[in-house]
């Protein structure tokens, strides 16, 4: 007898929650939908789905989001919250039409996760002394790079616990926020109310800020208010998807800032990696390599996300094959 489909979509999601994954993937097969987890980076296959309960599987999902389930043939998106093995997520939803029916990813968040000091992060020394130098600075913009699910906002996130004192005003604007951080006021980008990063970003700077976390530049408008809040006195932090350091300058200049701008407010960059680490039995868990750049230029001694991965071996963190496997991305 076939699993109930909502006590099915419940199972997903506690094996998902069990298994620590940050992502699930519904993916319409043409005899089954295949079911697999993202954990530590890498996907996971669990038991597939019988073909007679995708239509009514997939539509569980979207009614959970509110979602349009008579659309089948455009992409949608939505969220909820909910609890899940005594455990509040924030689910995100997204649906992609395929040959063989609509795939889903549902991405999982726990806001009240708990969150990582700078020396948890995996810096080495001489880096960690570094980036405590930069974020030390009273105003200017630091950048975190590297691509989607590279650890940036767990750095950001530390980095803002790490500056959060009594008498400094914080304050982010993000999508999503993906944990809640006690004493810091945090914005949740809403395009359909009209509230992007770059409209929040400039209400941000009418609250008395100090420090400000911009949780993605995405656009010219973004980055321009957000480099013009670092040069009024305010400590900018923001990401951005390149593969180095060095590349976040030719970004900035390729998006429409003047380079002197650049020169002026910058610094320093972070670029990062997510590895595995090695236990006796696997791997467990994850840490980060990186490369810190103070300023915008790199130096001889900067230590590069490849020298850091290869001491990380050294140490015996984790795997040259590991290491090989996400500096291909460099």
């Amino acid at each position: 007898m076939e699993q109930s489909i909502p006590s099915l979509l419940d199972a997903i999601l506690a094996k998902a929650v069990q298994l620590k994954a940050s992502d699930i993937h519904l993916e319409p097969r043409e005899e089954y939908v295949r079911v697999r987890y993202r954990v530590d980076g890498l996907l996971i296959d669990d038991k597939p789905v019988h073909k007679s309960q995708q239509a009514a599987l997939i539509s569980r999902v979207k009614i959970l989001v509110d979602l349009d389930i008579a659309e089948s043939r455009q992409p949608q998106d939505g969220r909820t919250n909910l609890k899940i093995n005594k455990q509040e997520l924030d689910l995100r939803v997204a649906t992609l039409p395929t040959l063989h029916g609509e795939k889903i990813v549902v991405r999982l968040l726990n806001r009240h996760h708990a969150l990582l000091s700078l020396e948890d992060l995996g810096l080495a020394e001489e880096n960690l002394k570094i980036y405590r130098q930069m974020i030390a600075q009273r105003c200017g913009i630091i950048l975190v790079t590297g691509p989607t699910g590279s650890g940036k906002t767990t750095t950001l996130y530390a980095t803002l616990a790490t500056l959060n004192q009594k008498d400094v005003n914080i304050t982010t604007i993000e999508d999503p926020i993906e944990y809640q951080l006690p004493g810091i006021n945090q914005v949740q980008v809403n395009p359909k109310a009209g509230l992007t990063f770059a409209r929040g970003l400039r209400s941000i700077l009418r609250q008395d800020p100090d420090i400000i976390m911009v949780g993605e530049i995405r656009d010219l408008e973004t980055a321009q208010i957000a480099f013009q809040a670092a040069l009024t006195g305010h400590l900018v932090f923001s990401t951005l998807h390149t593969n180095n350091a060095a590349a976040a300058v030719t970004r900035l200049v390729d998006m429409g800032i003047d380079r002197y701008l650049v020169e002026a407010s910058v610094l320093g960059v972070v670029a990062q990696r997510l590895i595995r680490i090695m236990t006796p039995k696997g791997y467990t868990g994850r840490t980060g390599i990186y490369e810190v750049m103070p300023g915008i230029t790199p130096s001889q001694e900067m230590k590069t996300m490849l020298d850091d991965g290869l001491e990380k071996i050294k140490q015996g963190i984790t795997t040259r094959e590991e290491i090989g496997r996400v500096i291909y991305l460099i």
